[in-house]
């Protein structure tokens, strides 16, 4: 009997050795995890789903289009867009769309712009200009979206011409990607940020 029970007991420490694997394969799932977490950080906004046809031999062929903004709310950005026969296949697409033309723009202290800026994107063309602190997003549309998951707390912004969504929201892309730092517009120029404001 002692014997059977010392054998339970062996076949207990062996069985919490292979929980202890488990565990080792647990420590690897969690860095998945962590991978997971890096591209949660992404925030994803649908601006638009339209639903488009295309005339083929057949008669008219139906899918979906899907304009996407991504960001992480600290200085990144992007547009995406997306079609597919169905809704969440084309979501799925824009967000890929968008994580591809993702830009990195420069902020203040206070989270505004350095400097006004216009920027355009087909017939539509957008104003920016920087704001003081508590002034919040003062804009409309697609490009209110595009701030707001840039990271932008304060701004002034307008869009002038079209009132297309997504030209709107690659016009206020571009007027981000323009935009240069104090740091870079001192390097450029041979001096120092100090001697800028002189």
């Amino acid at each position: 009997m002692a014997q059977e029970q010392q054998d339970r007991r062996g076949g207990g420490e062996r069985g919490g050795e292979r929980r202890g694997g488990g565990g080792k394969g647990g420590g690897k799932g969690g860095s998945r995890g962590k991978k997971e977490e890096k591209e949660i950080t992404y925030q994803e906004r649908v601006i638009q789903i339209r639903r488009v046809s295309k005339v083929v031999k057949g008669g008219k062929k139906l899918s979906f289009r899907a304009i996407v903004v991504i960001g992480n709310e600290k200085g990144e950005v992007g547009v995406g867009v997306g079609k597919a026969s169905d809704v969440i296949g084309a979501v799925r697409k824009g967000v890929a769309d968008g994580k591809k033309h993702l830009i990195t723009i420069p902020l203040t202290k206070s989270n505004t712009i350095p400097h006004p800026i216009v920027g355009g994107g087909g017939g539509a063309n957008v104003m920016m200009r920087p704001a003081a602190p508590g002034t919040g997003v003062i804009a409309g549309g697609a490009v209110r979206t595009v701030l707001e998951l840039a990271g932008v707390k304060n701004i002034l912004a307008k869009q002038l011409g079209s009132g297309n969504p997504l030209n709107n929201a690659r016009a206020a892309v571009n007027a981000l990607k323009t935009l240069r730092s104090f740091n870079q517009v001192a390097e450029d120029r041979g001096l120092t940020v100090a001697d800028l404001f002189a």
